[in-house]
């Protein structure tokens, strides 16, 4: 009777958290990788074992311990990463408002206001002030990436950017940008 295979144990990289046989292959983390692999795993990585001497090797050990990457995050940075599963880098959103008009049925254009929701301001009231302004239809619907925005009946494009700093001090005209032919320009 044959024998039941085991499962393999893998052993994930605590610094990138890939397998510790494609640390290498995960981008430019590999330099960072290099302590940690030759304390846990220096048998995958023997030519890294012979570059190193010992006294290097503990050097950076102990300043891996002390700044807790080994852990898989950083305690002395104060902007947090967010690592998904393979090592990839979640960015965070940047703090900016996208107006782009979308025309439909030849004459008739569409207003997406996307990102107001970054600066503190509530879609639902925010979708009403721009209806009752302009006097036009404005609705809150989830765009193509799943986060809200807001639809505005008509070409209020222009106009929409002084209505949306007079009415939100707090959000600065620098951070509002048109989407014109594909290509984003600033609204300032």
């Amino acid at each position: 009777m044959a024998e039941k295979p085991q499962p393999v144990e893998v052993l994930y990289c605590g610094v990138c958290g890939l397998p510790a046989e494609y640390c290498e292959f995960g981008g430019p983390d590999f330099d960072k990788c290099k302590p940690w692999l030759i304390q846990n795993a220096p048998h995958l990585y023997p030519d890294l074992l012979k570059e190193s001497n010992g006294t290097e090797t503990d050097k950076v050990s102990d300043k891996l311990q002390s700044t807790s990457i080994s852990q898989g995050y950083s305690a002395s940075k104060p902007e947090e990463v967010k690592r998904l599963p393979g090592g990839k880098i979640k960015k965070k959103d940047k703090q900016e408002i996208i107006i782009e008009k979308v025309t439909r049925n030849k004459r008739k254009s569409i207003t997406t206001i996307k990102g107001l929701e970054l600066f503190g301001v509530k879609l639902s009231d925010a979708s009403k002030k721009l209806g009752k302004k302009f006097a036009t239809g404005a609705s809150l619907v989830k765009g193509p990436t799943e986060k809200e925005q807001i639809d505005v009946q008509g070409d209020i494009a222009y106009d929409v950017v002084d209505f949306i700093t007079k009415t939100w001090p707090d959000v600065p005209e620098s951070a509002i940008f048109f989407i014109e032919d594909g290509k984003k320009v600033p609204a300032a």
